[in-house]
């Protein structure tokens, strides 16, 4: 038999599907998941919050595979899993369609000037005019990021009719290099980050970058809080050096009630509620890992794994 220490939470939605091969130990907390990792073979330790899934983590002496339904495991310790040979699957993809999908509400929202929209009817007030004039049809958009995510991202603005220029390492099919885009970024009207987090995409768009912009420009965050230099984004907002940030992730999250840009309005934040905006993300995720156990008993490649040399 082999132990598995998984999460309660996913336990209506895995436990039927179970093969008969597998020893499932389903922790209810932390102090739980703590007792019994070290006898885990395969574990599912998500919590909702990071610290506690790090010290389970490195509880886990005896552990072969790790599955997690987040798709940026960047604060796990990916060293330590890598010394002890642990293979790692993520969530990429499981959350891709919401996100794309809320990608598009953004960017329609900043456009159409909908959020003044909703507070004027708050107020009962009839407005004559729309806050928002811009259309995205014909706009140029800079994609940084063509994972699973921004593959559906691109698909879905080309469909407003939008030129939507990915960043792509071998600059193929109309692709900019890493090397190149910061070059043209004068050139377009949207700049949307779908990028992991890394130690080469922390701060990937700083001052430098925000001061080459278009005054226009709106720069939308899909992907973490760090790759952006929130501090120089303030300035260049408080400056109306660029036109808008619709930011759904930030750094540190939550965002401390005090922060600077809750009072901008040419900020707009969403609380890192993209994933969320679902009722799939744990079927999918139950889905996965059960397709998962069936190729780890068979010698086969699990999916998707995570590099753990690169972090994503």
């Amino acid at each position: 038999m082999t132990k598995a220490v998984l999460s309660a939470l996913i336990r209506p939605l895995v436990e039927p599907r179970l093969p008969d091969w597998v020893e499932p130990m389903w922790f209810m907390s932390k102090e739980q998941a703590l007792e019994f990792a070290p006898q885990a073979e395969i574990g599912w330790f998500d919590l909702n919050e990071k610290e506690p899934m790090i010290e389970i983590a490195h509880a886990a002496t005896n552990l072969k595979w790790l599955n997690s339904i987040y798709a940026g495991l960047d604060f796990m310790p990916l060293d330590v899993l890598a010394e002890r040979g642990v293979v790692v699957t993520n969530g990429v993809g499981i959350n891709a369609i919401t996100i794309a999908e809320y990608t598009v509400m953004l960017m329609l929202n900043h456009a159409k000037g909908y959020r003044e929209v909703v507070r004027a009817q708050d107020r009962h007030e009839w407005l004559f005019d729309s806050p928002g004039k811009r259309e995205l049809s014909g706009e140029r958009v800079l994609l940084l990021g063509l994972g699973a995510i921004g593959k559906l991202i691109k698909t879905r603005l080309e469909a407003f009719d939008m030129e939507v220029v990915p960043v792509r390492r071998s600059g193929a099919e109309g692709a900019l290099t890493p090397d190149a885009w910061r070059g043209q970024l004068g050139t377009f009207d949207w700049v949307v980050i779908a990028v992991p987090s890394t130690p080469e995409t922390r701060h990937m768009i700083g001052e430098a970058e925000l001061a080459a912009m278009r005054a226009n420009a709106v720069l939308v965050n899909i992907a973490r809080g760090d790759v952006i230099d929130q501090g120089a984004l303030v300035a260049a907002l408080g400056k109306k050096q660029i036109e808008a940030a619709l930011l759904d992730v930030t750094d540190p999250e939550p965002l401390p009630p005090d922060h600077p840009l809750w009072e901008l309005d040419n900020a707009q934040v969403t609380m890192h509620l993209s994933g969320r905006a679902q009722t799939k993300m744990f079927q999918r995720s139950a889905d996965r890992f059960v397709e998962n156990l069936e190729r780890w008993q068979r010698g086969e490649p699990v999916e998707p794994q995570l590099d753990l040399a690169l972090g994503y």
